[in-house]
């Protein structure tokens, strides 16, 4: 799979706001117990399956916490400032520069993969390729995890935070939309 060209203008605009992203807490899980629970449900799910990738880490605060769950978790992000931040705050983890477009994953090589809130800036005709990508790294009675904004229609972001200047596009998916892209990549809807 190529990474689309718009992509590149989402990877600068993350590297733009990553320093803003950290500095105001964004991601964070400690205000956020029904994000912790899911990710608490995914863990137990996945424990003894295999390694764990966060597609879309961010500043890894998802990896980490998954670690902090027993998982044999590492992160990949478009963004190279925020795999430094990543880097930074968790060193002891593994982080690389990735597109979710051009991700490598061997078949059935993965426990879990989560797409955590970090899909929506793929063109929309990326995302099947990706779950259907995800799907075959999984080993069987593995999981996928995907958190999306839900909605109609696509949101064109000029600012993000602090205010800073981006360009990207939010894409929103209905929940029937989304579970048929995941059903038709192969994976089944828990």
């Amino acid at each position: 799979m190529q990474q689309p060209s718009d992509l590149e203008t989402v990877r600068e605009s993350y590297d733009r706001v990553a320093d803003a992203y950290v500095e105001l807490g964004m991601g964070r899980l400690e205000a956020e117990p029904w994000l912790r629970a899911v990710l608490g449900a995914f863990a137990e799910s996945v424990r003894g399956l295999g390694p764990v990738l966060d597609v879309g880490c961010g500043p890894g605060t998802v990896t980490a916490h998954l670690t902090e769950l027993g998982l044999d978790a590492s992160g990949v992000d478009l963004s190279p400032r925020m795999v430094e931040h990543a880097r930074r705050q968790y060193p002891h983890l593994r982080f690389s520069v990735a597109s979710a477009t051009e991700l490598d994953l061997a078949p059935a090589s993965l426990g879990g993969v989560l797409g955590w809130w970090s899909l929506f800036n793929l063109p929309r005709e990326s995302l099947p390729g990706v779950l259907r990508a995800f799907a075959e790294a999984l080993v069987p009675g593995g999981q996928a995890l995907i958190g999306t904004h839900v909605g109609d229609g696509d949101l064109r972001r000029t600012e993000g935070y602090g205010g800073l200047p981006v360009s990207w596009t939010t894409h929103l998916y209905r929940p029937e939309e989304l579970t048929k892209m995941l059903v038709d990549a192969g994976l089944k809807v828990v």
